[in-house]
């Protein structure tokens, strides 16, 4: 056979095997196992974590997932950060569970409005949930009718989404109206239920949800299957885990201090860059948590007056009356800084304090000594020269010009009286390089001529 016609036959016949070989393996095996998507939240509710928890359920939506786990754990949060995560939930199409654990856990006030609006609300031993009344930014009492209003809105909000799930309505409203808490127990055995399951931990919670059949918030029903699931677990990124830090009330407040004292020492010291730098990255990071928390910014205005009165001080003579007015105001301002509505959020007195006190003694030392240096007698150039003694050396007649000594060195110098050698003088003025002079004695006893 010829070499070209067994290179044609070769190459027809590769060209039948590449054909024919996706068809001969066939299509690729497909895998029976189910996913499900598990995220850990423990911290603070507010906008942060809420794109951490919405960002898992697109996530899970996306791949096709059975089931979402959120293992919770959290003191509450915001409520407008709050909804917007439950609002997701409701409208998922992944089934969301959300499971307070481990043992010792609790999640309260918007921890609970999460747990009873979710598909599947689990604990573990040990754990507690409830507490859900809404308070005032600062803590204290408000006024009683917008505090009615507020609760009233918020136990609305509970009674509508245990009502949908099916769950203990009169429990869901006295966690809001009364501030109740229950623990794992007592939400389970209730007649009906706050809590579907209790789980010891998210392989057990697993095993008791294969075949069970939730119901959504629109009513339709779906039945799970967990068995043997593969677990996708979704963490914070870098960037959610720093502003999640930084987002936090007291590393706020304690960044925009630091801040505010880096740039007053810059300030006051030129040159010196390290503070500089320093307070503006402090204060850059505080603005953004600002933006993120609610701030009063009647509180802000309060920090900034007491500021200007803790520098009035040392220029006016106010006996101290500025510096308490600038603690008081520093203080005052501190406490109403963050409008938030959970315990853990809120600036305490026993944290302000001792910064308060701490920066108002490092800014009225810096202070007094910028006035200082200001009301110090210039000691180079010819205002140094100014009030500066000396010794004739030569006579000077009045009107007339001689020599004396002063500053280390030997000056032409004029007077407009007469002066003997070896008399004290004291310099008057600077023309150019002669001296005007005149009688240390003069100087002591009177004002200039």
């Amino acid at each position: 056979m010829p070499v070209r016609l067994r290179l044609r036959c070769l190459i027809a016949a590769l060209l039948v095997a590449a054909g024919t070989a996706p068809f001969a393996a066939g299509p690729p095996a497909q895998t029976d196992t189910p996913l499900v998507i598990t995220a850990e939240v423990d911290a603070i509710i507010h906008p942060v974590s809420a794109e951490y928890m919405i960002a898992t359920i697109d996530r899970a939506d996306a791949s096709g997932a059975a089931l979402v786990v959120f293992t919770l754990r959290t003191p509450g949060g915001l409520v407008d950060s709050t909804r917007a995560i439950i609002s997701r939930m409701i409208s998922a199409k992944t089934p969301v569970a959300v499971f307070i654990a481990p043992g010792g856990a609790r999640a309260a006030s918007a921890g609970f409005l999460l747990t009873i609006a979710a598909d599947v609300a689990a604990m573990a031993p040990g754990t507690a949930v409830g507490a859900a009344h809404p308070v005032s930014g600062d803590g204290q009492p408000v006024d009683q009718t917008m505090a009615k209003k507020a609760a009233s809105d918020v136990a609305a909000y509970a009674r509508s989404l245990a009502t949908q799930r099916k769950r203990n309505v009169a429990l869901a409203e006295q966690a809001v109206l009364e501030s109740k808490a229950f623990t794992d127990v007592e939400a389970r055995q209730a007649d009906p239920p706050l809590i579907d399951v209790t789980a010891r931990d998210l392989a057990d919670l697993l095993a008791q949800l294969d075949g069970r059949t939730v119901t959504r918030f629109d009513g339709s029903q779906v039945q799970l299957h967990t068995k043997n699931a593969r677990l996708e677990r979704v963490d914070m990124t870098w960037r959610q885990r720093v502003l999640s830090a930084v987002a936090h009330p007291q590393v706020a407040y304690l960044l925009f201090t630091l801040g505010t004292l880096g740039l007053t020492i810059e300030l006051w010291t030129p040159g010196a860059v390290l503070p500089g730098v320093v307070g503006g990255l402090c204060l850059l990071l505080a603005f953004f948590a600002f933006q993120i928390l609610p701030v009063n910014y009647a509180g802000l205005a309060l920090i900034l007056f007491g500021l200007l009165l803790l520098i009035l001080e040392v220029k006016v003579a106010s006996f101290g009356l500025l510096a308490i007015g600038g603690l008081v105001s520093l203080v005052f301002g501190s406490l109403m800084l963050f409008d938030v509505p959970v315990a853990e959020l809120r600036l305490g007195l026993q944290f302000v304090l001792p910064l308060v006190l701490g920066f108002a003694a490092v800014v009225l030392f810096l202070v007094k000594l910028a006035v200082d240096a200001q009301r110090r007698r210039a000691s180079t150039g010819k205002a140094g020269m100014i009030a500066e003694r000396g010794c004739a050396l030569t006579a000077i007649p009045a009107g007339g010009t001689g020599r004396v000594a002063t500053h280390g060195e030997i000056w032409s110098a004029t007077s407009h009286e007469a002066i003997a050698v070896d008399e004290q003088v004291e310099v008057l003025a600077v023309d150019g390089l002669t001296l005007r002079v005149k009688r240390a004695a003069a100087a002591e006893g009177g004002g200039l001529p």
